[in-house]
């Protein structure tokens, strides 16, 4: 019953988008308010710098993508995306999919992650960055905009590499 991740080829498209618009879908973690649709997740994934899905017994259960934070002279810092097929959430996948974009995220030449927008009311994701050495570098008051209609904080962090 492992998790493996591993890159994503064009046969895992349909997972990735399907596991991509729950989490736009539940609207409590992705800026993003529309679902992607085949064309436009395939569009979406082919112009990221890596991606990746994890699969647990033979499915895919997790991806996640990786591209630069910034531009030119910011372009060495990585951030990444994280989603995890519901029916999966604290079984591991999400720590697997963490742990191996920060291997890709080194070998495409990033310095350092920065995720710009970890919602404050997201234990798990707070937990876990912590746990992998994120640091922790201040909180935006009001700075994510739930479905529910509530403005949640939002919490920064990056990670040497």
């Amino acid at each position: 019953m492992s998790i493996t991740v591993r890159e994503y080829t064009q046969r895992d498209m349909n997972h990735m988008v399907n596991i991509w618009n729950q989490v736009v879908e539940d609207g409590v973690a992705f800026p993003q308010t529309e679902p992607l649709t085949a064309a436009s997740g395939e569009a979406f994934f082919q112009e990221q710098t890596f991606c990746a899905v994890a699969e647990k017994d033979g499915a895919v259960v997790g991806m996640y993508i990786l591209h630069p934070n910034n531009i030119g002279r910011c372009g060495h810092i990585g951030n990444a995306s994280y989603a995890v097929e519901r029916s999966h959430k604290a079984m591991g996948v999400g720590e697997a999919l963490v742990r191996h974009s920060l291997v890709a995220a080194k070998e495409a030449g990033f310095r350092l992650m920065q995720f710009n927008a970890v919602v404050a009311d997201n234990a798990a994701a707070l937990h876990l960055y912590t746990k992998l050495g994120f640091v922790r570098l201040g909180t935006i008051p009001g700075g994510f905009f739930k479905k529910n209609g509530i403005y949640e904080d939002i919490v920064l962090f990056y990670k040497v590499l």
